[in-house]
């Protein structure tokens, strides 16, 4: 699975939970019941998973928009099938209790 680190997996969840695109603001609020983030670090974090490919982004006025680039299913399974067939046993049982972790 494509590693992120705590403030971009957090960033993901909400993005994941999300049935519309959201700003740097709405994510910004979302996570300040966890945590009191400032504005640039999220819009920093939000910038890197767009560069990476892990978000799209489109301008809506003078905000950006975010969105997951693939939902959280789609990248589990492609990274699934990824390991099984090129990984090692530890990185397939890695893969695994991460995604039971998440689906309980």
């Amino acid at each position: 699975m494509p590693v992120f680190g705590d403030l971009e997996q957090a960033v993901m969840d909400v993005l994941w939970a999300s049935p519309t695109a959201m700003s740097v603001r709405d994510v910004q609020a979302a996570l300040a019941n966890d945590r009191e983030l400032a504005y640039t670090t999220v819009m920093t974090v939000m910038d890197r998973l767009a560069k990476k490919g892990q978000v799209t982004r489109e301008l809506d006025g003078r905000a950006w928009q975010y969105r997951p680039s693939r939902t959280w299913v789609q990248m589990v399974a492609n990274e699934i099938v990824g390991i099984l067939s090129n990984g090692t046993p530890e990185q397939a049982r890695a893969v695994l209790e991460a995604v039971h972790e998440r689906v309980g």
